[in-house]
């Protein structure tokens, strides 16, 4: 819902609290400070109302942002808190785009919820390169055919990735066991072993036939930016 949506909406509870008597454009006018011209503009859509301007409105009206924005839409784009149920806990299927950019996951963007034991999810340790506390830590992601191919035999596509957002170092998770990481780059995620080589992270496939890619890390920024998280579980597609 873009800001010309949310003057329409209120220009359309303003028109129906006329219609009905419980308010004027004068009065409107004499609350607001407004001209009564520049009611009448507005409601007459000729002009619009700046952001203090629609403040001001809302305000003589007992009215909130929130209240401008239809039902439907605050529940796609409401925040969803996966609740735990007994044993288990609910882990969000999502899209690779909603997993590397969003620290709160909205319902838009969910697939599916699938249940983790909460054992074994407690026993997974985090590791932060950098603060992700507000982040959703753990979420799910499918492989899609690129990723399948580049770490084959360890994931085919289709596979179900669960990463662990709030593990974004390079450190080991095991000794001697290499991590599999979820990696942004170009907006895309890349599913691959990571190193950290002078100023290049490099993104190292299981399978030698798919090639080595390669993030620059340019000053300012960090190498745990790149990361979304740590794979520590697939369960594959048969």
């Amino acid at each position: 819902m873009d800001f010309i949506a949310l003057q329409d909406a209120l220009r359309t509870i303003v028109a129906g609290r006329i219609r009905t008597g419980q308010l004027t454009g004068v009065a409107l006018a004499r609350k607001t400070g407004f001209r009564q011209a520049h009611v009448s503009n507005f409601l007459n859509r000729r002009r619009g109302l700046s952001l203090e301007a629609m403040n001001r409105v809302l305000q003589v009206l007992g009215l909130s942002v929130i209240d401008l924005i239809e039902q439907a839409e605050i529940n796609r784009r409401a925040t969803v808190a996966p609740p735990a149920e007994g044993a288990y806990s609910s882990v969000l299927l999502v899209e690779p785009q909603a997993a590397i950019g969003q620290p709160v996951i909205t319902r838009a963007f969910v697939l599916e919820v699938l249940k983790f034991k909460q054992s074994f999810l407690r026993r997974l340790r985090a590791d932060m390169a950098s603060a992700r506390q507000d982040w959703i830590r753990f979420v799910l992601v499918k492989a899609d055919a690129g990723n399948g191919l580049a770490m084959y035999p360890r994931m085919n596509a289709g596979a179900t990735l669960l990463i662990d957002r709030h593990h974004n170092s390079l450190r080991p998770y095991r000794r001697g066991v290499p991590n599999i990481y979820a990696v942004a780059k170009d907006g895309e995620m890349l599913v691959r072993y990571v190193e950290l080589q002078g100023s290049h992270l490099l993104l190292r496939p299981q399978n030698r036939q798919c090639p080595l890619t390669a993030i620059y890390i340019g000053e300012g920024t960090s190498f745990a930016d790149h990361i979304v998280g740590r794979v520590c579980h697939v369960s594959f597609e048969t």
